[in-house]
């Protein structure tokens, strides 16, 4: 018998009776204990108090496949920890590495078996090896899993308990107000001892609904959960998690059961031993993906997903704009909560966060620009039946070759400005790989696998990449010098903890800056981003430096006169002025 805190076991009976009304709490709870703490170690005796110490300003994370680079004789999951130990080791403490599970489509997201290392990359030991060297984030795949799964292949037979593993619904069912991420039919019709079935597939055909109703599945995903734990996982990814539950004739999306659900996995992490930060994968809206932290007791982290698309709309129409009022409007990170930022990942430029916060001539203007530069786009089926952009499939880099009146000499500063402004905010940086190395629009792996999400999903040849790693006059040797050399900056300053001070600075719609101070007020950064291809210059005085402090700008190493002088921003230049460091 595990010995549970008492407040630990009522807490999550009071859960399971919220999620499950109709079962008996206290066995279910006790089957999600076993689960969670299967060799009887069991969990903590005090919960782990909400604070700022599971990150500082030294966390920055790269988000990579598993097989990003191949050479086609080591196995790929080798050849990563070597780039990682070789390139990165120096900069990056976290690495994300994407679903690394045997799959059939959606390069990994269709899992055939949660249990198992795609053995095309490796297995167990591999991902061990650089859980060592870095903090390992993972994706816990809990919304749906592969057609051609061991589940799902059981669940077609009738077999229990897989016979009621998976979302079923009716085609005469009220499903007008689902909503939708993708563009095809939300059911597939399959045969089963039982006649046909219609099942519920949010991504893909390929991807079938898992049945949260039936509390067997949600104990099989804590199970799952503390396998990746046990392999050295700290972070744990909630891929799609706003979708887990359904109830027809609703949108399903964002479900009071959902968020419970968060609650409860929050809960199991904070009494493990092992220091756990849950993340929420929630590409939605801003209001809504913000309620995914709950009151501190849902998502340690969450994707502040809106970034991307307005920082991408800043630097191609030359206005802060639209990134400064969403970024007055946002709140600080709850204590024991931070916000995972990042430009650019392994899908596209997500849209829908943009809803609310850029008009629809906006919206419209950036997806022009981006197919100028060979962008793509991805739709999703609205209620009505229309069509609406989801998302925009670009390399970051190649999203930064220009303004809405085209192409011009700036992409490297504008990019380099792109990842600064990403790196300063309030949170924890993340950066997709591709971006780290300035990689272009991969259209031939759009034409081969026929989906828009490959153009910024590059396999790099190993050789061929250390090759223009090495020679620093190559754009790629460029972009990772220079990232490398502000996030190793970064890392030194109090300022930039994730939990910071953080407020807006007003400097007119060219200039996009806000002001950090470190929980111990000794330092403070005046991060300021030219957000336009022309030289901008504004007065000392008007950033309110504090007199008799030696002010410095950390990037350029300028000293800045607080009482006199203009300070001169060239193109898409970006300062960090600080008082330390």
């Amino acid at each position: 018998m595990i010995a549970v805190n008492s407040q630990l076991r009522a807490r999550l009976v009071s859960l399971v009776k919220e999620i499950y009304p109709d079962e008996d709490a206290a066995h279910l709870a006790r089957r999600i204990i076993e689960a969670f703490w299967p060799d009887g170690r069991g969990p903590r005796q005090r919960v782990r108090p909400p604070g700022n110490t599971l990150w500082s300003q030294k966390d920055s994370v790269v988000i990579t496949y598993g097989n990003t680079v191949i050479d086609g004789q080591h196995k790929p999951l080798d050849l990563l920890h070597d780039f990682l130990r070789r390139y990165l080791a120096d900069a990056i403490t976290g690495v994300h590495i994407l679903p690394f599970f045997p799959f059939t489509s959606d390069d990994g997201f269709a899992v055939t078996d949660y249990e198992q290392v795609n053995s095309a990359l490796g297995d167990w030991a591999d991902v061990n090896r650089i859980g060592e060297h870095f903090r390992l984030m993972s994706d816990l795949v809990l919304n749906h899993m592969s057609a051609q799964s061991k589940w799902f292949n059981e669940y077609l037979q009738g077999h229990e308990p897989y016979d009621r593993y998976f979302f079923e619904a009716s085609p005469e069912d009220d499903l007008r107000s689902v909503v939708r991420p993708r563009a095809h039919d939300l059911l597939r019709e399959v045969e089963t001892p039982n006649g046909k079935r219609h099942v519920w597939c949010t991504f893909s055909y390929d991807q079938i609904d898992l049945n949260y109703a039936n509390p067997d599945v949600l104990v099989d995903m804590i199970r799952i959960m503390r396998l990746h734990v046990a392999n050295g996982v700290r972070i744990v990814r909630l891929d799609a998690v706003a979708f887990v539950w359904k109830e027809i004739g609703t949108s399903c999306i964002h479900l009071p059961q959902t968020h419970a659900i968060v609650r409860l996995m929050r809960l199991l992490c904070d009494y493990a031993e092992e220091r756990i930060v849950l993340l929420t994968e929630t590409n939605v809206p801003n209001a809504e993906n913000l309620s995914y932290f709950g009151n501190r007791n849902e998502a340690h982290a969450i994707y502040n997903f809106s970034l991307p698309p307005l920082m991408l709309h800043a630097l191609l129409n030359g206005t802060s704009r639209y990134l400064n009022t969403w970024q007055m409007a946002m709140p600080p990170a709850q204590l024991g909560c931070a916000y995972l930022n990042f430009s650019a990942s392994h899908d596209g430029i997500g849209m829908r966060p943009a809803e609310g916060l850029l008009s629809e001539d906006e919206i419209d203007s950036v997806i022009a620009t981006v197919q100028r530069f060979g962008g793509l786009v991805s739709m999703r089926a609205m209620p009505d039946g229309t069509r609406r952009a989801y998302e925009l499939n670009i390399a970051y880099y190649e999203a930064m070759k220009g303004t809405v009146d085209g192409p011009d000499e700036w992409q490297f500063e504008r990019f380099i400005a792109s990842q600064t402004i990403m790196m300063g905010l309030e949170g924890i940086p993340a950066f997709y790989v591709h971006s780290l190395l300035g990689t272009g629009n991969d259209h031939e792996g759009v034409e081969k696998t026929g989906h828009n999400r490959a153009i910024n999903r590059k396999r790099w040849d190993y050789e061929e990449l250390r090759g223009l790693l090495d020679d620093p006059d190559t754009t790629h040797a460029r972009v990772l010098a220079e990232l490398k050399r502000r996030i190793i900056l970064r890392a030194g300053q109090s300022a930039f903890h994730p939990n910071a001070t953080q407020f807006t600075l007003q400097f007119g719609d060219k200039l996009f800056g806000f002001w950090r101070q470190s929980l111990d007020r000794d330092q403070s950064i005046f991060a300021i981003h030219n957000v336009t291809n022309e030289e901008i210059s504004i007065p000392a005085v008007s950033i309110n430096l504090i007199t008799g402090m030696a002010w410095k700008d950390l990037l350029s190493g300028e000293a800045i006169d607080p009482a006199r002088g203009d300070i001169i921003f060239a193109p898409y230049q970006c300062r960090w002025i600080s008082n330390r460091g």
